[in-house]
């Protein structure tokens, strides 16, 4: 039977992303994903590198700056290794706080630079305080394409469409995983399953499911809007090719990834609000993702008691975000090398009993 160094549970971004990291480092990766590649909360997600401190908790903050300025040479490695475009855009954000977050220190040193109607001429006449902030965004589902082409490229195995049931555990240590379909092989096993980790025996970890709709429109025109907008009420994120992202809610439903009429309306008139102009726009699609939240809203990075398992997971609404660092510490974990980066926060150790 074929064997490996390193199986990891979850084909999304996280997962992904750190086999190309493990591969880097001459290990023969297997990545085992439950339904396809990249189609979970990666396909449903917005994209925006958020670093601002009103929604990365503090003590996230270090690992959620270092891998917002990995990000340009992680997009462009992916982008050489697949022969994908990823849409990483550099324009910024135009942020509307809460009355609450205005005086965020964060804020501070933030201002705009030109008056909104020279910025962005199509956002609705506001005297709300607005901020820019130098952030990043990136298509999602065209960075997962790209990871997922690239990790084949170097050599990493995928096995779609075939659910882990359990990590297969003997004389106390990791021996690989069993699935729906069949088992394999492998001294370490990594989870990065999302919402889903905490079903797959002999760990429970605490992730849930967070639920978020969403939309596309049609840009009336592909210029309409240059820089990521948003507000307590809804987040436009435009893309190169003219559409225009609209989010999100935070829902806690369980498994249950269907859209509601209302929700999406309520989403639709929010955007409309702050830019008129998409009054008439053609909704191209709605959806909505399941976030791995945690108790905390913290991820789960580090090794477990079970010696050769490590987990991922747990990024919450940051899993773009945090991919390239996520990669780079779990890769120096799981290999011994030595990182630079204090991950006991982080530790699944906090849930035990």
């Amino acid at each position: 039977m074929k064997s490996w160094d390193v199986i990891v549970i979850g084909g999304g971004i996280i997962g992904l992303s750190l086999s190309i990291e493990l591969r880097k480092k001459g290990a023969r990766v297997l990545v085992v994903e439950r339904g396809e590649p990249g189609r979970e909360a990666s396909h449903a997600a917005g994209g925006m590198l958020v670093e601002c401190g009103l929604e990365t908790p503090e003590i996230l903050q270090p690992l959620a700056s270092a891998s917002a300025r990995m990000y340009p040479e992680f997009a462009r490695e992916l982008e050489l290794e697949s022969g994908m475009k990823v849409d990483l855009r550099d324009q910024g954000t135009i942020l509307f706080p809460s009355h609450e977050d205005a005086s965020h220190p964060s804020l501070k040193a933030a201002g705009l630079p030109l008056p909104l109607s020279e910025l962005e001429p199509a956002l609705a006449p506001s005297d709300r305080p607005a901020f820019y902030l130098k952030e990043r965004s990136v298509e999602p589902r065209a960075l997962a394409a790209a990871a997922l082409r690239a990790a084949k490229r170097r050599g990493v195995d995928v096995s779609s469409g075939d659910k882990v049931t359990a990590v297969r555990v003997s004389t106390g240590r990791v021996e690989g995983v069993t699935t729906i379909k069949t088992s394999f092989q492998a001294p370490t096993v990594v989870n990065c399953a999302g919402a889903w980790s905490g079903q797959i025996a002999p760990h429970a970890f605490p992730t849930r499911p967070v639920k978020g709709q969403m939309l596309y429109l049609a840009s009336p025109s592909r210029n309409l809007l240059k820089h990521v907008i948003r507000s307590p009420e809804v987040y436009l994120v435009p893309r190169s090719d003219g559409r225009i992202l609209i989010g999100t809610t935070m829902e806690e439903a369980g498994f249950d990834r269907r859209t509601d009429v209302v929700t999406i309306q309520r989403l639709h008139r929010a955007a409309v609000a702050l830019v008129p102009e998409l009054r008439n726009a053609k909704i191209l699609e709605d959806w909505a993702g399941l976030r791995p939240g945690t108790p905390d809203d913290l991820p789960i990075l580090g090794a477990t008691a079970t010696p050769g398992y490590f987990v991922a997971t747990g990024h919450f609404r940051d899993g773009i975000l945090l991919a390239p660092i996520t990669a780079r510490v779990m890769a120096e974990v799981i290999t011994g090398t030595n990182c630079q980066y204090d991950l006991a926060p982080f530790s699944p150790a906090r849930f035990s009993t």
